[in-house]
């Protein structure tokens, strides 16, 4: 039986890649500001094996009940998206969207070769509202990479200017802009799904970001 979750209020997973994310991440703050915010345990951190996370992902997501809202960084929006490709098609009606940040290039040209394990890049439509968020300066994915992967999954593509791999090292804090995309996925505001991924945001005149689920 799995935890309840509540008719209002969607569980935010967050999916974090490579190394996990450290206190002075995002998702780590988000986990603590946000009561229903909950950290997926990949496992094996250091030496990341895709089939153990989409396992540990699809175990996670199935021990609840009720929407739920995945926020990943990194190799974990591959994770999400082989979980997508492999194991989602039961549970696709579960996920209320996902929040899909920096996605690291995992093929030959990776910057780092723990990643080659996650290739070829799934090119499949994501089942569910995906918004996938870029920056300028990420040394780990180029900007019109990362915009030809939202086409391919379907995402809404958003630009986080210029904010390095968009994790602790960017000195985002509890950063504004992810916490305003999540609202928009909690509120159903994505127009980018199955195919439409030509959808466009930017981080320039968004409001204080404050959550507010929909009720």
């Amino acid at each position: 039986m799995g935890r309840p979750g509540n008719a209002q209020t969607p569980h935010i997973l967050t999916v974090p890649g490579l190394m996990n994310s450290g206190p002075g991440h995002w998702q780590s703050q988000w986990e603590t500001l946000f009561p229903a915010c909950h950290r997926v345990d990949l496992g094996s951190w250091d030496r990341p094996h895709r089939n153990s996370w989409v396992n540990r992902l699809d175990q996670t997501i199935n021990a609840l009940d009720g929407p739920i809202l995945l926020a990943a960084h990194s190799l974990g929006c591959h994770a999400v998206a082989w979980w997508a490709a492999l194991a989602c098609p039961n549970w696709s009606d579960k996920i209320q969207g996902a929040l899909l940040v920096a996605p690291p290039e995992v093929d030959a040209r990776a910057a780092d070769s723990r990643l080659h394990g996650f290739a070829p890049l799934p090119q499949r439509l994501l089942p569910f509202p995906s918004i996938l968020v870029a920056s300028h300066n990420d040394p780990y994915m180029p900007f019109e990479r990362s915009r030809e992967l939202a086409q391919a999954w379907g995402s809404q593509f958003a630009d986080a200017g210029e904010t390095g791999h968009i994790n602790a090292q960017s000195g985002l804090g509890d950063w504004t802009f992810g916490r305003f995309l999540l609202t928009r996925l909690a509120k159903g505001q994505t127009s980018a799904r199955h195919g439409k991924g030509d959808a466009y945001v930017s981080d320039r005149g968004i409001g204080d970001g404050s959550l507010h689920y929909p009720s």
